[in-house]
């Protein structure tokens, strides 16, 4: 009988190996993506918060070059000459800075000349009684704000408001609701995991004193829902 000769090397993958490669690929593809997007959120968050940095320090400039008062919104002046552009010659890169980069409106807001940012109207539009008179003092000032690290200025717009340059201010007083809050901004707009939850997610939010913080959706939420409107200015009565 004669010897068998030796089996020459395979080549080429058997199924099995194919799809443990394939498998290994996708995982591996999966990670990558979830980590590009990661850091993307993470420098969308930066950059915002530079905007409002940036909004918050024009604020400043802009009241001590007009007696110490704040700009106005469509409340007392035109659209066209709302707060975000009576700050423009205060502002470095005026159409950048007005735009939120997560804000998946953002070409129709530059489009319409808008803005990402929203003003508090508690602080911002004149306070009246049901005759439309004056029912106390506007808190438009720095001066008139009894604690500026715990008053919020500048909000992160929703996306279906503030599409047009009149509508620049949030509607505050009648944060009664979550549904409310969430008709005028986006505490979820950064990191934003699922289009359904809204408590998902985080925002900036400029302060009085000039400080931007990051609050997760769902602290916010919970504070809405135990009565406590995060808009307030502490220490007035409104």
């Amino acid at each position: 009988m004669t010897r068998n000769q030796p089996s020459r090397w395979r080549t080429g993958f058997t199924l099995v190996e194919l799809l443990v490669v394939v498998s290994i690929i996708a995982v591996l593809s999966t990670l990558g993506l979830l980590a590009v997007r990661s850091m993307r959120d993470q420098s969308h968050i930066v950059a915002c918060a530079s905007h409002l940095r940036q909004i918050g320090l024009a604020m400043q400039i802009f009241a001590d070059d007009h007696q110490g008062t704040y700009p106005d919104t469509s409340h007392t002046t035109s659209a066209d000459k709302a707060w975000i552009y009576q700050l423009e010659e205060y502002l470095g890169d005026f159409e950048q800075t007005r735009i939120c980069p997560a804000d998946p409106n953002a070409k129709q807001r530059l489009k319409n000349k808008s803005s990402s940012y929203l003003l508090n109207s508690l602080v911002f539009v004149p306070p009246l009684d049901a005759f439309g008179a004056p029912a106390g003092p506007a808190r438009n000032k720095p001066s008139r704000l009894p604690d500026p690290s715990a008053t919020i200025l500048v909000f992160i717009a929703a996306d279906r408001a503030a599409l047009h340059p009149g509508d620049d201010h949030t509607h505050s007083d009648l944060w009664k609701s979550w549904a409310a809050v969430l008709r005028d901004i986006a505490p979820d707009r950064h990191q934003r995991r699922s289009s359904s939850n809204s408590s998902r997610g985080s925002a900036n939010y400029l302060y009085a004193d000039g400080r931007v913080q990051s609050i997760p959706a769902h602290e916010i939420k919970t504070k809405i829902e135990k009565g406590l409107n995060i808009a307030a200015i502490p220490g007035v009565d409104r």
